[in-house]
């Protein structure tokens, strides 16, 4: 007899009912299950189980794949298949580079536009990041994190800038980071996030600017000293022969031909 298939990770976390079947639906499914970065970048989607997972045949399974290595979150290689898209080290540092730079042309524009409803969400968003410092969920911190930044830059109603960030955030999710940072690291750009906070709600556009840039030089310094020996990272050949996806500007990648 033939040895049964082991589940992947991303099989297991997928949640699906008759609603899930139009390709839209599967596809908001598969962007949400690795998004969530329960499903570290490298590992395999194999298209016959997700089809099998949704009850549908493949092609809508790969359309939707399709879609999501233009997003940069799925890469296609000869021989392997997909699978969840890895970055090499400096990809992964350039977008974070790229993404402060966007966060900081935003952040300018937000503060002046601003209305109290958008300080309410920012609040909301720092008490979401205090729980989950307190309760040391650092999965949690992570997620609020960027929930928090968010808050912050929305009021800039800039969207395509805020499209291009938000982009290049998606393909840097899966990865995690500060989940990995230490305990001192994430009290530090926490104080910071507080004190971007105060400066927002009170319309201080120097102080904002000068506290996120700091932050932004913080946040840098601990995605430097993430460990690169954890299988996350591929090398600059991709190890396949060929060379990976380069992340475009805005923070996608090439889709196959």
């Amino acid at each position: 007899m033939p040895a049964a298939r082991r589940p992947s990770t991303l099989i297991a976390r997928l949640q699906c009912d008759r609603t899930t079947r139009s390709q839209a639906a599967i596809l908001a499914e598969l962007r949400r299950v690795i998004l969530e970065g329960g499903v570290a970048p490298g590992t395999p989607i194999p298209v016959d189980q997700v089809a099998e997972t949704f009850g549908v045949s493949r092609i809508p399974v790969r359309e939707s794949l399709r879609t999501l290595i233009g997003e940069g979150l799925v890469d296609h290689r000869p021989h392997s298949g997909y699978l969840v898209a890895q970055l090499t080290v400096e990809e992964f540092k350039g977008l974070y580079t790229v993404r402060g730079v966007l966060e900081k042309a935003a952040l300018a524009s937000a503060v002046e536009l601003a209305t109290p409803a958008d300080d309410a969400v920012a609040v909301d968003a720092l008490a979401a990041l205090d729980r989950a410092m307190s309760d040391n969920d650092f999965h949690g911190y992570h997620v609020q994190s960027r929930r928090f930044h968010l808050a912050l830059v929305t009021p800039s109603r800039m969207r395509p800038l805020l499209g291009m960030l938000e982009s290049a955030w998606n393909v840097t999710e899966p990865f995690q980071p500060m989940a990995h940072i230490d305990q001192a690291q994430r009290g530090r750009l926490h104080a910071e996030h507080r004190a971007m906070l105060d400066h927002f709600v009170a319309r201080q556009a120097a102080a904002l600017l000068a506290v996120a840039s700091r932050h932004l030089d913080h946040l840098d310094t601990s995605i430097a000293a993430l460990p690169v020996d954890t299988g996350l990272f591929t090398e600059p050949d991709g190890d396949t022969g060929s060379p990976p996806h380069r992340p475009r500007p805005d923070g996608r990648r090439g889709v196959p031909s």
